[in-house]
């Protein structure tokens, strides 16, 4: 009769633990209070849009925020010289064709130009071409455009590099992302208090058909299917989102793609081709975004890392 006792008391509890799981995911707000950021984004240019673009140059930029993008993205290093550079790369070789890195280089002396033709990372077999092929200064840009939310991705674990930006709101790292869908199957999410503010992360579809990635693990056709299935859950972006929390996919470079991210529930789309989301989102415009409630100390600047 105690075994049997301690049974249904066992099921008793772990029945009231997923009613109430399941009802603080659908309803965060009850333990949680929201975020609120002060911007609110649909249209994100990877790399400054470098599908249309040389990645990253301030011609890039320009050209997204003319075409109607509301956030820019990019990467940054660290020069010998202390300035904070936009490279996706650590190494120059792919974007220069020097074996060099952008730590061993002074930006105003040996920080050589981009490449005059470019192959779009996430658009294999597509190149991009410009006027500009200089590198950027990330405080360059940012006084080019005060008003624009930016994702600012550290690309290396520098520490100077990391406190020569303010604080800003910031996104899930690759471990925490891996945590957030821990919680999210054991259904321990809605109890856990989240830092982040945005969660980026790949539309798994387009791995090893636009977007050829060099980990081995990942042009295996189970691993990229059983990451579609694991992380591509509207519950879960719908939890984030009551939260407060935007969810970004990236890099969506075919109308497809940009219409499976909005699908699964994303806020925003990241692409190559700023131009083409723009027309996207005119002929399928999406819901209005909720209010914005903007308070004293809130960047608009976002950083992938901290």
């Amino acid at each position: 009769m105690d075994v049997l006792s301690g049974i249904l008391l066992l099921c008793l509890a772990v029945g009231l633990y997923v009613v109430c799981s399941l009802y603080l995911l659908r309803n965060p707000w009850i333990l949680h209070k929201k975020k609120r950021l002060e911007f609110y984004c649909r249209h994100i240019s990877h790399r400054g849009g470098s599908g249309e673009k040389i990645e990253n140059t301030m011609e890039a930029f320009t050209h997204a925020v003319a075409v109607g993008t509301e956030m820019l993205e990019m990467d940054c290093h660290l020069t010998s010289d202390g300035y904070v550079v936009i490279s996706h790369d650590y190494n120059l070789m792919r974007q220069t064709g020097y074996d060099k890195t952008v730590s061993s280089l002074r930006f105003q002396v040996d920080l050589p130009l981009y490449e005059e033709r470019l192959e779009v990372t996430f658009y294999v077999g597509h190149y991009s071409t410009g006027k500009d092929r200089k590198f950027v200064l990330l405080e360059d840009l940012f006084k080019k455009f005060p008003s624009m939310p930016m994702i600012l991705e550290i690309k290396e674990n520098n520490d100077l590099l990391i406190k020569k930006n303010p604080s800003m709101p910031y996104m899930f790292t690759m471990k925490r992302g891996i945590l957030l869908l821990l919680l999210f199957y054991t259904g321990l999410l809605p109890f856990v208090p989240l830092g982040e503010s945005l969660l980026l992360f790949y539309l798994p579809s387009i791995i090893n058909r636009t977007y050829i990635p060099e980990e081995a693990i990942l042009k295996k056709r189970f691993v990229v299917y059983l990451l579609q299935k694991l992380t591509m859950r509207k519950s879960l972006f719908e939890h984030l989102i009551k939260r407060g929390l935007q969810v970004n996919l990236f890099v969506c470079n075919e109308e497809s793609d940009m219409e499976a991210a909005f699908a699964v529930g994303a806020t925003g789309v990241m692409s190559d081709y700023p131009t083409l989301l723009t027309n996207y989102i005119k002929k399928h415009p999406p819901p209005p975004p909720p209010p914005i409630s903007y308070f004293k100390g809130n960047s608009k600047h976002c950083i992938a890392n901290r």
